[in-house]
């Protein structure tokens, strides 16, 4: 494994990286999420990253059982970088969602009882709030971080100029202002590299890519069809990238994977890994075996030829 600092800050993390979404507390059951867990780490990757809506609190209520009885043995808490979101619904309430102060610090100390922990490591904003002050959002960050509850903040799909604004804001009250954005990035989608990338080299901001493998399409998986009981089969998320054009190319990037000696998700790992500003690629996993693969794009060495290829086949 590798590892890099997260923007200007002197905090290393995995450059694969394990996600919660969809997985652990939901189609992983709890006793099914600890060897995967114990997997990531023997692996090498230290970053865990959650969200208090993913499962509706139960991914962090998993990983948090897992890290109790991970430091009943010889673990530490320290060997995780553990990371949460604030954002979206978690419940019926008129100040049960959103970036407002006072649905900020009820959510982080909700998400820090579910994981059985005093801090987080990073904590996201979720998404931008248009309906709350930015100013707002940007102080309860702050203060998160100044009483000790997180060590650092960042946002997540936020657009550059959002959080451009969010760091003036953090200077003008002395504070360190964002470290990390968490944007969709892959083969298919590339869209931060017009301005979210410039901005985030610009200001010290590290960037840590969800669906890095495009919801699974990356790895061939869909190649001849959609298999039974997979995100296809079950949910509309890939409605709009499982196109005919999209599956020739594909087809013709597994091809180059094989002849570079890689698993196609591998290569699309590894591609992320070396683009400009990328910090951490986020992997869902649902066995062990899929750690061990996906882990080892971290070390993976890719031909410039081969990149020269992708950019064909997948322009910006």
């Amino acid at each position: 494994m590798q590892y890099r600092f997260v923007g200007r800050t002197g905090l290393r993390i995995s450059t694969v990286s394990l996600g919660g979404w969809l997985t652990y507390g939901g189609s992983v059951d709890g006793a099914s999420s600890f060897p995967i867990f114990r997997r990531a780490a023997a692996s090498g990757i230290n970053f865990i990253d959650l969200a208090d809506v993913y499962s509706n609190g139960n991914a962090e209520r998993v990983f948090g059982a897992f890290l109790r009885d991970w430091q009943s043995g010889e673990g530490r808490r320290s060997d995780f970088v553990i990371s949460s979101k604030v954002y979206w619904g978690m419940g019926k309430g008129p100040n049960d969602r959103g970036l407002s102060r006072k649905h900020i610090m009820e959510s982080c100390e909700a998400s820090l009882k579910r994981l059985g922990t005093d801090y987080l490591d990073l904590y996201f904003c979720h998404r931008y709030d248009t309906e709350v002050p930015l100013a707002e959002t940007v102080r309860a960050m702050e203060d998160l971080v100044a009483a000790g509850k997180v060590l650092h903040w960042g946002t997540s799909v936020w657009e550059a100029e959002q959080i451009r604004s969010g760091m003036e804001l953090s200077r003008v009250h002395h504070g360190y202002g964002t470290v990390v954005e968490q944007p969709r990035y892959n083969l298919l989608d590339r869209h931060i590299e017009a301005s979210v990338v410039p901005a985030c080299l610009e200001l010290g901001v590290g960037i840590v890519v969800w669906s890095p493998l495009a919801q699974g399409l990356l790895t061939g998986k869909y190649n001849d069809g959609i298999p039974a009981g997979s995100r296809g089969a079950q949910t509309a998320w890939l409605e709009r990238e499982l196109t005919p054009s999209n599956l020739e190319r594909i087809r013709e990037f597994c091809v180059l994977a094989a002849e570079s000696g890689l698993k196609p998700g591998q290569l699309a790992l590894k591609w992320a890994l070396d683009q400009p500003g990328i910090t951490s690629v986020i992997m869902g996993a649902t066995d062990e075996a899929q750690v061990v693969e996906n882990a080892a794009a971290a070390v993976a060495e890719v031909d410039a030829a081969v990149y020269r290829r992708l950019d064909e086949l997948f322009p910006a």
